[in-house]
């Protein structure tokens, strides 16, 4: 009978009954690994990203995915598995760096760059074999391209938690060795079919080899309660087990949830620490976030939430700060074309050559390419134009192996 190793020393016998384990306020970037998207620096990036809201049922994921999407329609109930089927949002990530671009060119139209949230059912223990909604759980997170997992930290008799009680490594444990199970149960699954090995050629032998060679190391480390993530892989090696999709290898924020009351100095409730540890031994991201004051800011005017927020003590909502951690998280930059018709943000791979980052907009632009006129963003802002940069030599031609910048405004020249 294998042993599993929870990561906080929780023995668990896996064919065994096992036991569970700001938007506002500060984002923490725990030390570690920058993870990368389950794309190649040369493949194609969407403009949006797709971030896969989780958590256990009651601990306000659904609340937040309301907050922060524009025209929500997930149903915020006061009871388990109110998010049955995932609820999708498209919100524009927020850049004042694009309106004083638009402004300085006269564009008739700014276009953000955009990330989308999907609210994902609540998970109980005993998912990975099909407790609660587990299957269509771990069926919709396998979609995404990072998790927010949702940790409640505050105290409210009013909302039910579903295990009786608040202990936020009791929730990360769950759904983390949910995800752990899920992982092994395809790995296992996988192992037998390369053992009869099926490659008919050196190179899908050799793909085999390396694949069997990743996933027998990555099940190890799930065995002692790590993720897939915390493995060491050859880019090669990345390439061959891609295709599984695990749930571990995808990057983690942990989204701490704090009540209205401690928006101001989140880092003074017990249970945010404890998710602060956590994070860090997981080397994952952090998020302290009150997502009923990001609710209650979605029903004031605009002029009036300035004030709301100063009455708390914070000077901005928490959205920006999600979005932060997300970007950082997947090692992502974004970049600026800017003239008359339009201002617009693209989001990159942070070491993407100036070819690759023009395939962003077009896949002709990446195969014509001839050069890219660029200008830091604060030299386009300090100069007004591009025409003025250029006049003061801050305006560069840049070739195929320029690396693009964060804030690079770009003009492309290109030959189909």
């Amino acid at each position: 009978m294998a042993k599993l190793v929870c990561h906080h020393f929780i023995p668990l016998l896996r064919s065994s009954i096992y036991r569970s384990q700001s938007l506002m306020g500060t984002i923490h970037f725990i030390n570690g690994p920058v993870y990368r998207r389950r794309f190649s620096s040369s493949s194609k990036i969407s403009m949006s990203l797709k971030a896969g809201i989780v958590g256990l049922p009651n601990v306000g994921k659904s609340t937040l995915f309301n907050a922060v999407v524009e025209n929500g329609k997930a149903q915020a109930a006061n009871f388990p598995f109110c998010t049955i089927e995932p609820n999708v949002g498209i919100v524009s990530v927020p850049d004042p760096r694009l309106s004083v671009l638009s402004d300085l060119s006269k564009s008739q139209r700014a276009v953000p760059a955009s990330i989308e949230f999907v609210d994902i059912a609540g998970l109980v223990k005993g998912a990975s074999q099909g407790e609660g909604l587990g299957n269509k759980f771990l069926s919709h997170i396998r979609e995404v391209d990072s998790i927010l997992q949702v940790v409640r930290c505050f105290e409210d008799n009013d909302i039910v938690h579903v295990n009786g009680k608040i202990d936020p490594k009791s929730d990360i444990d769950i759904i983390n060795l949910e995800l752990v199970f899920s992982d092994l149960d395809q790995i296992e699954k996988r192992l037998d079919k390369l053992k009869k090995g099926k490659g008919n050629n050196p190179q899908s032998k050799l793909k085999e080899e390396a694949e069997k060679s990743a996933l027998e190391r990555i099940q190890q480390a799930l065995m002692d309660g790590k993720p897939a993530r915390s493995v060491a892989l050859t880019d090669f090696e990345k390439e061959s087990i891609k295709h599984l999709c695990l749930l571990t290898m995808k990057p983690v924020i942990y989204v701490a949830n704090v009540a209205e009351s401690e928006v101001a100095e989140p880092d003074n409730n017990p249970h945010v620490k404890e998710v602060m540890n956590l994070a860090s031994e997981l080397q994952s991201g952090l998020v302290t976030i009150s997502a009923q004051v990001e609710s209650e800011l979605t029903e004031l005017p605009s002029e009036e939430r300035t004030e709301y927020l100063n009455s708390l003590g914070v000077s901005e909502s928490g959205l920006g700060n999600l979005i932060r951690a997300t970007y950082s998280l997947l090692g992502l930059h974004t970049y600026f074309t800017s003239g008359e018709k339009e201002t617009k943000a693209w989001t990159i791979l942070a070491g993407m050559t100036a070819p690759q980052a023009a395939g962003v907009i077009h896949s002709d632009f990446e195969k014509g390419f001839i050069r890219a006129e660029t200008v830091a963003y604060d030299d386009f802002v300090a100069a007004g134009s591009f025409a003025a940069a250029r006049e003061k030599g801050l305006l560069r031609s840049e070739g195929k192996d320029y690396i693009v910048k964060e804030g690079d405004v770009m003009l492309f020249r290109f030959n189909v």
